[in-house]
């Protein structure tokens, strides 16, 4: 009886090995799905959240004070460069003007007098010197007064739409007092941050698309104008700038919005399902079918879309990856392939 105990040992023992290696001799595969290894255009892009700013925006201000006594605009009105916005009592002003006329007339009629007193050499060089710098003093200002009288009427800076007005007629509106805003809305701003690992692949004149949340089914396209000359410190990002054509006046500044980069086309990029991939620890593994066995690699990954990704390195064209089955598999275990759907198309 005891050597039958050790003979049964012993067999146990030799068997053991075969077990950690595939299995019990004349076990049955494993069925796995499985497909090729192709190749397929992939389009590399970047995501990010942005701020859409107006191209120009204006909170205009008294630079004198008076009473409103015109309002020229509707509220939310679209207004070409120049158009009046407010007209200001202005009587104090128009009257110092008129001062300032007279005595440019007066001044201008003693310095010709000087002129040809001084030309005959009836008065003195000082003198005339005197009538012109007395001229010259009067014009400066005639012409700051009517600087100060163009101010009375508050005028748009530039071709754009003009909000709410924050004073109505009949208000007496002091110097530096907001009165309305201004705002260009198209083109319009779309400012984000990429990593700054991207440096080399963002640059001007890229496309970018962009959706926001109240137009969900739309997209609108722009382009990149500008990238900053350096990386934010703290969150290592690049500030990029982008222009986005508003023509139908859809989009509205502050809003939030999705920005899709596109970094360009890659004619023969390796796509495979994304469940795939076995990770392992640190490590990104899928598993090959070599000669009826499972064969576990590393892989390295790159882009992704929804249900798969770009593997970088670690597979080959034409190399069977298993797709689903991978919880039964070692290095080694025997598998049978079902096919599985495609690793991509063409």
């Amino acid at each position: 009886m005891r050597r039958l105990k050790l003979l049964s040992l012993s067999i146990l023992a030799m068997a053991l090995p075969a077990f950690g290696q595939g299995g019990p001799p004349g076990s049955m595969p494993v069925s796995v799905e499985t497909v090729e290894v192709q190749t397929t255009e992939l389009e590399s892009s970047v995501k990010a959240v942005g701020t859409l700013l107006a191209e120009a925006s204006a909170t205009l201000r008294s630079e004198v004070p008076g009473q409103i006594l015109v309002v020229h605009f509707k509220e939310g009105q679209r207004l070409a460069k120049g158009a009046k916005l407010y007209s200001l009592e202005a009587t104090v002003l128009e009257a110092e003007v008129n001062e300032a006329r007279a005595n440019v007339e007066r001044s201008d009629a003693a310095f010709q007098r000087a002129q040809e007193l001084h030309a005959k050499q009836l008065i003195s060089t000082t003198e005339y010197d005197a009538a012109r710098a007395n001229y010259n003093v009067d014009v400066a200002r005639l012409l700051s007064s009517r600087a100060k009288l163009s101010k009375t009427v508050i005028r748009a800076p530039f071709d754009g739409f003009v909000g709410l007005r924050r004073i109505n007629v009949g208000d007496y509106a002091t110097a530096g007092q907001e009165l309305v805003d201004v705002v260009q809305l198209d083109p319009l701003r779309v400012d984000f941050s990429v990593p700054e690992i991207l440096l080399p692949k963002v640059k001007p004149g890229q496309l970018i698309e962009v959706t926001v949340d109240a137009y969900p089914d739309e997209v609108f396209a722009g382009n990149i104008t500008a990238v900053a000359p350096k990386s934010d410190v703290q969150g290592h990002n690049l500030e990029v700038r982008a222009s986005l054509p508003n023509g139908e006046l859809k989009l509205r500044p502050g809003l939030f919005v999705s920005v899709k980069v596109s970094l360009g086309v890659k004619p023969d990029a390796i796509i495979i399902p994304e469940q795939a991939i076995w990770p392992i620890g640190q490590n990104k593994t899928v598993y090959i079918v070599v000669d009826g066995k499972a064969e576990r690699r590393v892989v390295r990954l790159g882009e992704r879309r929804p249900g798969e990704v770009e593997v970088v390195s670690g597979l080959e064209v034409g190399e069977v990856i298993v797709t689903a089955g991978q919880m039964k598999l070692h290095d080694g275990a025997a598998v049978q392939s079902v096919p599985g759907r495609t690793a991509a198309t063409n």
